[in-house]
């Protein structure tokens, strides 16, 4: 399935912030809706943080799938659990002790939620504080 998808892994150490979800989530059975989440002082259990443009044919056929792997194909995401190796430049000769050690989450479980929509403003910070418009309207501004 084709995907507009850009993810990476983000280091447990550094992600703070508040988000709350937009589609529910099937998990385990059963369908989860309006999660909100706090991350404060490192987010020791995130995991993935994906972008994904709002306008996308699944995201424009208004069905949500109750399926992860066609959700995500909707909606910004974020997930909790482990950090893909792969996100990681070696990471996937790296020991899990080496990928803790480089900001990677570890665990057993990696579960997604969608936090997209078409009023969504993503902006990025260079390294010289330049505020950098990554996306408007829940699509890419760049």
């Amino acid at each position: 399935m084709p995907t507009k998808e850009v993810f990476t892994a983000p280091d447990y150490r550094r992600a703070d912030g508040y988000v709350s979800s937009t589609k529910p989530l099937s998990y385990a059975g059963v369908v989860i809706e309006g999660m909100t989440f706090t991350f404060k002082d490192g987010a020791r259990s995130l995991g993935e943080v994906a972008l994904v443009p709002h306008k996308t044919p699944i995201s424009l056929s208004g069905l949500t799938f109750f399926n992860t792997l066609f959700d995500e194909n909707a909606s910004n995401h974020l997930a909790i659990g482990a950090a893909y190796a792969f996100s990681l430049k070696g990471g996937t000769e790296m020991s899990q002790e080496e990928l803790k050690a480089a900001g990677l989450n570890r665990s057993t479980a990696h579960v997604d939620f969608m936090i997209g929509s078409d009023k969504m403003d993503i902006d990025g910070i260079t390294k010289d504080g330049q505020v950098v418009p990554i996306f408007r309207g829940g699509e890419w501004a760049i």
